[in-house]
């Protein structure tokens, strides 16, 4: 079993930053899923995909997947870029098209 460890990135649907303080454990997908072809459904035998873990740092993440003998691979989070801007630089004369 693999599991992948990461700080998950803000939604566009919020402003915000909730829950992307974070770090998450989850199970990667060992096999892909199957398509009923009665009915379109789809599912998977896999029952490692169904769970999703949240710690307050990485090194608790890590120790936890230690612990139970999880193969895990650390994603690092991506810097977060600020554009300063401001409300005015909507209304000057000289603005870019």
């Amino acid at each position: 079993m693999k599991a992948r460890i990461y700080q998950p990135a803000k939604t566009a649907m919020q402003s915000g930053r909730a829950n992307t303080r974070r770090w998450v454990l989850e199970s990667v997908p060992e096999t892909g899923k199957l398509r009923d072809p009665l009915m379109g459904w789809t599912g998977s035998a896999d029952m490692d995909r169904q769970w999703r873990l949240r710690f307050d740092s990485k090194d608790e993440a890590v120790a936890y997947a230690e612990r139970r003998g999880v193969g895990y691979v650390v994603e690092a989070p991506h810097p977060r870029t600020l554009r300063p801007k401001s409300y005015a630089a909507n209304f000057r004369w000289d603005r870019p098209e």
